[in-house]
């Protein structure tokens, strides 16, 4: 069943603690100056304006991604990028939690103000909370978890022309006008779970 598959251990293809700091092996966008490692973390700056820090490598097509994310915000607005381009915003999905003020949460397609974009409203986020994510796809299904361990589904999407191959392999952390901050992030294949 899917459930199953989102906690299936999977092969790890790819992590990243970021110490000493960004490599520009793996990520694409921290000369843009809006990205700089502090203290063992990504740090998205205040006003970046959707100018996302891109994971170089490719996510295999079933995937588990699990990162730390913390907004320092009353206004929240933590957000990744999910099969996007790996250089483009709204290249792919995009995910955000607390966005519009802490007001809603959204997976969108395509264009985080679509009318298709799913959103949710209650769980908001808590200013200086480092929350363990995780995203999943097996199949049509992308489901976000904001706490990995404990596995509570923040929301999940389902797409039945799913965005994959060329031009939807790579994921992103993003934001707009709150400094956020992302560490250990893994990036697991699922391909071979059941």
């Amino acid at each position: 069943t899917g459930k199953s598959m989102d906690f299936c251990q999977g092969q790890e293809v790819f992590s990243d603690d970021f110490t000493p700091g960004i490599s520009d092996e793996d990520w694409l966008g921290r000369s843009e100056g809006r990205w700089a490692a502090v203290d063992g973390t990504v740090h998205g700056q205040k006003g970046n304006k959707n100018s996302a820090l891109w994971l170089k490598r490719p996510l295999p097509s079933k995937v588990r991604i699990e990162f730390d994310a913390r907004s320092e915000s009353p206004h929240g607005d933590i957000k990744v990028e999910v099969f996007g381009d790996g250089s483009n915003h709204e290249s792919g999905y995009v995910l955000i939690f607390g966005g519009w003020k802490n007001s809603i949460n959204a997976i969108a397609r395509l264009d985080e103000h679509g009318n298709d974009r799913k959103i949710s409203r209650g769980t908001t986020v808590v200013r200086g909370r480092t929350y363990e994510m995780a995203v999943v796809r097996t199949e049509n299904e992308l489901r976000w978890y904001t706490d990995r361990n404990s596995r509570d589904l923040l929301m999940s999407y389902v797409d039945p022309a799913p965005l994959k191959g060329k031009g939807h392999r790579h994921f992103a952390f993003n934001n707009w006008d709150v400094p956020v901050y992302f560490d250990n992030v893994r990036v697991y294949d699922l391909q071979g779970c059941q």
